[in-house]
């Protein structure tokens, strides 16, 4: 498929089945997110794969957007692992996130399966959750399926 296609043709899924997601297509997810460019390549992201029936289900206390899905992705930077423009202190862990999560998302509809961007949920609450979030800023949830 053609990029111009792919972005043209991605939508929001909301509607999942149950259906277990293959191995092989979660590693070219990641493939894929690894990928992506960040500022001066310094990589200042962490992605964490949810599957466990209780994780998603402490996720969907966090955010009514889980949709039943079978898998969340989660997408999150490290502040002090990532560039700093020197002009005016600006951080990029939002925006390097966020280009990683892109990818995923696309790579994510290429593989012939749905997701959408969830940035409505509460990361405190998500960090009480799962400890291991700590530090870093989420960007991005990812019911797939």
């Amino acid at each position: 498929m053609d990029f111009l296609n792919l972005a043209h043709e991605r939508y929001s899924c909301r509607r999942f089945s149950d259906t277990p997601i293959e191995q092989e297509k979660i590693d070219k997810i990641i493939e894929a997110a690894v990928a992506a460019p960040t500022a001066v390549n310094y990589q200042p992201f962490k992605i964490w794969i949810i599957q466990k029936a209780e994780d998603i289900e402490k996720v969907a206390q966090t955010t009514p957007y889980t949709f039943q899905a079978p898998m969340i992705f989660a997408v999150g930077g490290k502040v002090d692992e990532a560039w700093v423009r020197k002009y005016d202190e600006k951080n990029f862990v939002d925006v390097d996130a966020s280009v990683v999560a892109t990818h995923m998302m696309l790579e994510i509809h290429d593989l012939g399966l749905g997701t959408t961007w969830v940035g409505s949920f509460d990361e405190d609450k998500l960090k009480e959750f799962f400890p291991v979030m700590n530090g870093y800023n989420i960007v991005a949830l990812f019911p797939t399926g």
